[in-house]
């Protein structure tokens, strides 16, 4: 049968034909930017919009926007409907009217035509006038929404949905993951709606729920402490020596740790008269955490129990390092430098766009600074990172390259990498031509 034939047998006028494409196209104008516009507007930008104006408008889209999940679904549920009536009922008038030939030409208008009077036009203008399209369209789309075959067809497609889906499915409503809040956030920075220092502390917020004790610590290697045969006199000069308000105290294992020196108590007990005690007789309980406890849960714990310093120790029950409430704070809001602090030689940067930097630094701070993806489940520092590449104990000097950079080893401390030079490898052909703009007899590329 052919496509005219086929056409004729549904029957029905042109025009008819005509004015329901129309509609169909108007009511997907209309969703598209109600979606588009409700999208953009933020719970907080809502109570603000409808406490200034207080109308009805305001009103829905506070309630649109406060239950995101309440609107979105039927509103796909209907543009799924228009879409399909009107590609069908557009494939249809074509073939009635120009026969086979018709059915490419309504595909041809479906995808561009259609595409742009319907989808990118409306979407382009909600986008560049989000609040008045969302006041706009908010009542209408609060009304729909609310139709009650409307919510039912909603709600059965989405049940079959999450039986077809095992797990939480749709029930919990619309998701968004945290590369996407990243993107985001970098893409309203890049459009200067927040300024950069705002653009870090939110990416901090965001990646702060993942981070663990591990990542933030002060190894052990790197502690500063006191041993148990120590007098309160010898533990203050150490403390002050360091500039620490609280400093552990080891027993005769180095796993051993009594509790902790307070320099408050030792400067209390020195002031009496009682330096030459045991230091041991003026501590106090300390706090021990897993390596892998996430530093969210650990920072609550220490403002709730009001410590603020707690040992790390590993899964074979040996001290790892330290933690601080100040380092906790530091992930969030980055290095916190008082006037007993030394200059932060973390990073030095170099004049030919390398870097000095601690084998200490984190590998997650190492990718923000090089733009690179060093694995961090396997790395947590950039010496650990060096150190795994060699495969052995490197001498000073010995180098690896990663992704455009060679990193070599600056700086040892027994086993320990304390010191890297990170440089931008050199192009092979930039080579070449700095030898033949040096006297050399190598052909230029």
């Amino acid at each position: 049968m052919s496509a005219a034939a086929l056409a004729a047998t549904y029957g029905g006028s042109e025009l008819g034909m005509t004015a329901a494409i129309a509609v169909l196209l108007f009511v997907l104008v209309f969703f598209a930017v109600a979606e588009t516009a409700l999208n953009r507007i933020s719970r907080v930008k809502a109570q603000a919009i409808d406490a200034s104006l207080q109308t009805r408008a305001s009103a829905a889209l506070l309630r649109l926007v406060t239950t995101p999940e309440r609107f979105i679904n039927p509103v796909l549920v209907t543009v799924t409907f228009c879409q399909t009536g009107q590609a069908f009922l557009t494939s249809l008038l074509a073939a009635r009217l120009f026969g086979a030939t018709g059915v490419a030409l309504g595909f041809v208008l479906n995808v561009i035509v259609f595409f742009v009077l319907s989808e990118a036009m409306p979407k382009t203008w909600a986008v560049l006038r989000a609040e008045r399209a969302a006041l706009a369209t908010a009542r209408l789309t609060d009304a729909i929404v609310a139709f009650p075959p409307l919510r039912a067809i909603s709600k059965g497609l989405i049940g079959l949905t999450n039986v077809l889906i095992p797990g939480k499915g749709l029930k919990e409503g619309p998701f968004v993951s945290e590369q996407e809040l990243l993107g985001i956030v970098g893409a309203a920075a890049e459009d200067e709606v927040i300024e950069h220092e705002e653009r870090e502390l939110i990416e901090s917020i965001i990646e702060f729920g993942d981070t663990v004790a591990r990542e933030i610590m002060v190894p052990r290697p790197d502690m500063v402490t006191v041993s148990h045969e120590a007098t309160v006199t010898q533990g203050l000069d150490r403390a002050i020596e360091h500039g620490f308000s609280r400093v552990p105290v080891l027993g005769a294992d180095e796993d051993d740790v009594l509790g902790l020196a307070f320099t408050k108590d030792l400067v209390k007990a020195e002031r009496s008269g009682q330096g030459h005690r045991p230091i041991t007789e003026v501590l106090r309980p300390v706090q021990f955490v897993p390596e892998n406890k996430p530093v969210a849960r650990l920072m609550r714990e220490m403002q709730t129990e009001k410590f603020h310093l707690v040992l790390i120790v590993d899964e074979y029950g040996g001290i790892a390092g330290l933690v601080t409430l100040e380092d906790c704070l530091e992930e969030l809001v980055g290095e916190i430098v008082d006037e007993y602090d030394d200059d932060d030689t973390t990073v030095v940067a170099l004049e030919d766009g390398g870097y000095d930097v601690d084998g200490g630094y984190g590998v997650s701070d190492l990718n923000d600074l090089l733009r690179l993806q060093v694995p961090d489940e396997d790395f947590d520092t950039l010496a650990g990172f060096v150190f795994g590449a060699l495969g052995h104990i490197p001498e000073p000097g010995e180098l690896i390259t990663y992704d455009g950079w060679s990193f070599e080893v600056l700086e040892m401390e027994g086993r320990r990498i304390t010191r890297v030079r990170i440089r931008p490898l050199i192009d092979e052909r930039e080579v070449v031509r700095d030898a033949d703009d040096a006297g050399g007899t190598g052909s230029s590329s």
